[in-house]
């Protein structure tokens, strides 16, 4: 038979052919088994029914034998010619047994003259006939630049339906010295790759990675499957999405009706803005469970879409990942429990329920009023409820068959605005059926925190001069509450600039906290202003807060110098004449003349130049080094100016 086939099927295929395990025994009551590779064509021999049976072929040909089996497809043939099972269609492993480690196909030989039958199981082996394979083959990472090394980034697993060394064995990563590979052992035995940040990334130094994960099984000859990652670094994101429950676990009847919502996921973003617009999306999950979930990507809420078959699987396993619009992510794992057909399912109505509560509700406040039956009878009936351990809500029997959702404890708004409570209801059937109602709460606000400052203390500096109505500086106050009680308004605390109400120099925007000058001012006469703002919110009672501004005035050249020797001449002609003598014998370096001037504005190091530039035409004259410049300038010049500008021009020659 082998060398019939020659011409179809190349070295292996015929070895695989040749080398079929044939009954491995024949029971007494005449249960043979047989063994077979996948993939075989139509009409490949399987076994020799009459020989192992010890049945004669006449007998076979004249007593009606024939091959029955309970499935509708009938899988096999015997040639009442020869007395060997054959295939009667193509054989692929795993269209047959895509959940089944090992594979068996059962049948029945009946002999109709003699009134027989003989049982026959036929093992199904697989071949590597499949390659590994990425559900997504070009799927896109984004990762924070400021992502600290040594953090992981789950990946999708690759599926190869094959089983045993066929299947999937190792993974290998190429492309990036910033990414090493990771393998971890699930608790189920799965293979999980993991991508390693080896290294500290950079978006100026590169914005994009490609890097290719490659899966490989076991088989002869080895097959593959590659997934091209492409990775983008994205800017700092201070928060990521983070998850209520790292595992969810739900357990609903095969006969659940489709488009049910079997839970609602929940992951919260510190942030604000597109940074906090979560995204949910399914980054793990088999063929199967694709076919039969359905998850939103906007309120997290997973559905059914098809139809759940206890017989086909009893459990699903899903990882979930909620991603923010900056690219940062948290994954949680959802297993969803299939429970065998109980005739009825507890049933919970709400008969009464607030739909918003005030935070400061004291504990013990009833929220909900909840009527739970089953129509079963005895243990079937039997209902008990239950309410996640982490909410802050604990249910208490109020007549037969009345539950009431209370507070377990004072809730707070800033930390939970609304609550999507499940309270489940579980009989007592075995195996139990259990069915939900989410009560959606939202909590109400209590002034209870007040405006905070986005500065411990402000301060600007104002030019001389400046304009009527000049923009200062502007402060700002969160306050956490919400509504009317987060309204924030600024005023000024009561204060006094130069003996005049601080109110008649600066003014402070209610809304904004903008802080504007009421007055030119006058460097001369005002350097700084000390001041507080106060933050109020608009609760009632009203909570604010104060914070400390410094206004320091910066010096402008506002002022002309001023001539203090020699002095001018007065309207009766008094005075300097504008004439110098000196004697015709005067040497180099005589004293001529001698003039003083100031100036009130701030001196610094530039006044005194410009200061002892006035004293040029006497100082070449009278010494020839610039340290005699600087002491013949603090000795000669000083002492007749104002005793403010006088330290000032001591300090500043002193630096010269």
């Amino acid at each position: 038979m082998c060398a019939a086939r020659e011409g179809r099927w190349g070295r292996r295929q015929r070895a695989l052919l040749c080398c079929v395990l044939v009954a491995a025994w024949e029971a007494a009551w005449g249960q043979l088994r047989y063994s077979v590779p996948e993939e075989l064509p139509k009409g490949s021999f399987v076994g020799d029914v009459a020989k192992d049976l010890a049945l004669q072929l006449p007998t076979l040909r004249d007593r009606g034998a024939r091959v029955v089996s309970a499935d509708r497809t009938q899988y096999f043939a015997l040639h009442a010619n020869s007395g060997h099972l054959v295939t009667a269609e193509r054989l692929d492993r795993e269209q047959l047994c895509r959940l089944v480690e090992r594979c068996v196909l059962r049948c029945e030989v009946i002999v109709e003259g003699e009134m027989k039958v003989y049982g026959i199981e036929v093992e199904i082996t697989d071949i590597n006939d499949n390659a590994p394979s990425f559900r997504e083959s070009e799927p896109e990472l984004r990762i924070s630049e400021m992502t600290a090394p040594g953090s992981r980034f789950p990946q999708a697993e690759a599926r190869d339906p094959d089983v045993g060394v066929n299947s999937l064995q190792s993974y290998e990563l190429s492309g990036d010295e910033h990414f090493s590979p990771s393998v971890q052992a699930g608790a189920d035995g799965e293979k999980r790759p993991e991508l390693v940040l080896a290294k500290a990334l950079d978006r100026e130094e590169a914005a994009f990675h490609e890097l290719v994960l490659r899966a490989i099984d076991g088989g002869e000859p080895l097959r593959t499957g590659t997934a091209r990652i492409r990775v983008s670094v994205l800017d700092a994101n201070d928060n990521a999405p983070v998850f209520s429950q790292a595992v969810y676990a739900v357990r609903v009847p095969e006969d659940v009706p489709v488009s049910s919502t079997l839970l609602t996921l929940t992951a919260t973003d510190a942030d604000e803005g597109i940074n906090a617009n979560v995204k949910y999306s399914v980054k793990k999950a088999t063929d199967l469970a694709s076919e039969i979930f359905y998850l939103d990507p906007e309120t997290g809420s997973i559905r059914l879409v098809r139809s759940l078959d206890f017989e086909e699987s009893d459990s699903y396993d899903l990882q979930v990942m909620a991603r923010d619009g900056g690219g940062l992510s948290d994954t949680a794992m959802v297993s969803i429990s299939v429970t065998d057909v109980n005739d009825y399912a507890p049933e919970i109505s709400v008969r009464s329920a607030l739909s918003e509560i005030s935070e400061d509700a004291p504990a013990g406040t009833v929220v909900a009023l909840l009527h739970v039956q089953d129509r079963d009878s005895g243990a079937n009936g039997e209902v008990r409820c239950s309410i996640a351990e982490s909410l802050p809500f604990r249910l208490e029997r109020a007549l037969d068959n009345y539950y009431s959702v209370v507070t377990s404890r004072e809730l707070d708004r800033e930390e939970v605005s609304e609550y999507n409570v499940t309270v489940w209801a579980s009989d007592s059937g075995s195996p139990s059926l259990r069915s939900s109602a989410v009560l959606a709460l939202r909590v109400l606000d209590v002034n209870d925190n007040a405006p905070v400052f986005a500065e411990a203390r402000y301060s600007a500096r104002l030019p001389e001069n400046n304009a009527e109505g000049a923009l200062v500086l502007t402060v700002r106050a969160w306050d956490a509450d919400w509504g009317q009680n987060a309204r924030v308004r600024y005023r000024l605390a009561e204060g006094r600039v130069r003996g005049a109400p601080l109110s008649s120099y600066v003014s402070v925007q209610a809304e904004t906290g903008a802080l504007y000058a009421l007055r030119s001012f006058d460097y001369e006469e005002v350097r700084k202003v000390g001041l507080w703002v106060r933050a109020e919110d608009g609760g009632a009672p009203a909570l604010s807060s104060n914070v400390s501004v410094r206004l320091l005035t910066v010096d402008e050249n506002d002022n002309a110098p001023q001539v203090l020797y020699p002095p001018a001449a007065s309207a009766a002609g008094a005075g300097w004449t504008g004439v110098e003598l000196a004697p015709r014998s005067a040497e180099p370096g005589a004293l001529v003349a001698k003039v003083v001037a100031v100036d009130a504005d701030f001196v610094g190091i530039d006044g005194v130049r410009a200061f002892l530039h006035s004293y040029s035409h006497e100082v070449s004259l009278t010494a020839n080094s610039r340290k005699s410049q600087r002491r013949w300038a603090a000795d000669s010049c000083c002492n007749t100016l104002p005793a403010r500008l006088s330290s000032e021009v001591s300090l500043a020659l002193s630096s010269i």
